[in-house]
Parts: structure tokens; sequence; C-alpha cells
């Protein structure tokens, strides 16, 4: 399915959030929103996903949903949104537990989500005595289960320490790969957006416009390869040149604000 972004804006009270957004995430593709804090991102994937209703401008889909689908729209959230006393496989079919499923067909689902996030021998356990990886694995397969045919994620990586971000970075770019399913990625880190997305759009600060897109020509499969190095490393400059100094001046207003 195709996500399509018309002239969005929106705003709260009278603060302006968000202004004349106009964005087309194309079937397959991956799509990263970055910018500043305060510009909007998490607002824009709101509006994405229907949580939202826009002040101004629509979003709407194009296509069908891919065989098997029981959610148009899926997220991932940066927080993992687990019931503690629920199990992992629990946490897991409760993403189903609303779809006419017999049980047989709701396991499958659970077991084959459970098997591409390599959770398949921690289904009995609770949230509690996982690491933030593994937690944010349970929400990534939950995700899964549903096949969703749009996936909108929001900093899904920010909580965890750097070495657990990398190794959940490389898990989720073999599902998305294996899988190709339509995705919104916001986050705050220009190596995630570098590192997984086939086009990277900067927002501008608050409120957040469209201030360039930037295209990732290198396959994602390639791009940790030495012979990529040199391309990734200008790609890295001119989208750190695009947010270096309105980040700059949004951590001021955040700090004296």
């Amino acid at each position: 399915m195709r996500l399509v972004c018309e002239s969005v804006g929106h705003r709260y009270g009278s603060l302006d959030v968000l202004d004349g957004i106009g964005l087309t995430v194309a079937d397959g593709e991956c799509v990263a929103v970055v910018g500043p804090s305060g510009c909007g991102k998490s607002t824009l994937l709101g509006i994405m996903g229907g949580l939202v209703e826009p002040a101004a401008g629509r979003v709407y889909f194009e296509g069908t949903a891919p065989a098997g689908s029981l959610n148009p729209i899926t997220y991932v959230f940066q927080d993992f949104a687990l019931l503690p006393w629920r199990s992992v496989a629990a946490n897991v079919s409760l993403a189903l537990e609303h779809h006419p499923l017999d049980a047989r067909e709701r396991e499958a689902r659970v077991a084959d989500a459970l098997a591409r996030t390599g959770l398949g021998e921690f289904r009995d356990a609770f949230p509690k005595q996982l690491s933030g990886g593994m937690r944010q694995r349970v929400g990534i397969a939950r995700a899964l289960a549903v096949s969703p045919a749009i996936l909108l994620m929001d900093e899904p990586l920010s909580a965890l320490d750097a070495q657990t971000r990398e190794l959940l970075m490389e898990d989720f770019l073999a599902l998305w790969l294996a899988a190709r399913t339509t995705s919104v990625y916001v986050t705050h880190n220009l190596h995630e957006a570098l590192r997984l997305a086939d086009r990277i759009c900067v927002l501008s600060r608050r409120p957040g416009r469209i201030k360039q897109i930037v295209a990732v020509g290198i396959p994602q499969a390639e791009r940790a390869a030495s012979a990529a190095a040199r391309e990734m490393s200008i790609l890295a400059d001119r989208l750190w040149a695009a947010v270096r100094e309105e980040a700059i001046d949004a951590e001021r207003e955040i700090a004296h604000g």
C-alpha cells in the first residue's frame, strides 16, 4: 500500500506544529523522518496512523493490503507498551484477539512472529525477565503478527543502549528486507535513518515543514560494507548539515523555554 500526506498541517491551541506537509511513501518503501526536537515528527506519525486528526490537509492510502494482513496500519512504540502480567506469547497474541481467528491460526501467527524475532524460547517469559532489547523485540513481534500493510515506528530504538540498539537495528533491517512492508520510521538518530531508510525526510523547526528529502541510493543490504563507506559518509555530512543549526536552536529553546 502507498501512504499519501497531502498539505497536512496541525496545531495545538495557538501553537502551530506542522505546516503544509506533502509526502508520499511508496509501496514497499521505508521513509525516515528526522528533525529538531519539537518539530512535530511524532504528531505527523500520529496523523498518518489516524490517532490524530489533522487541522489541515489529509492522509490517505492507495492500493490493497497484502494477503493475510489483519491490520492495514500497525505501530511500534518507543516504550514497548507491553502488559507486565502477560507472557511474551500472550503479549504478541493480544494484537490478534479482536480478530475472528480460530485458536490454531492465532497460535500459528504468534509462533511465526516469535520465530522471526528470535523469541521462540522466551514465549513463556514475562516482560520483567527480559532486557530492553528483548522487550522491544516483543513489540516488533506483536506488529508482525498482524501482517500490517503499513508499519509506523516512533523512535523504537531510542530507549536502548548503543550496543543493543545496533544489534536490534540489524535484526529489524533483516526483517524489513524479507517483507518490504511500507514503513515510516521517526527517529532523532541520523545513523539509524541512513542505515534503514530509502529516503529521509528532514523537517524544519516548529512549525515542521519539509526542508529536504535525502535519497539513499545504496541498497540497505550493502550500506555496512566498506565499499559504501565514502558515499555513506557524504550522505551523513549532508544530513547533518541539513539539521545542525536548527537542532542547536531547538535545544536552546528547550533549555531556556
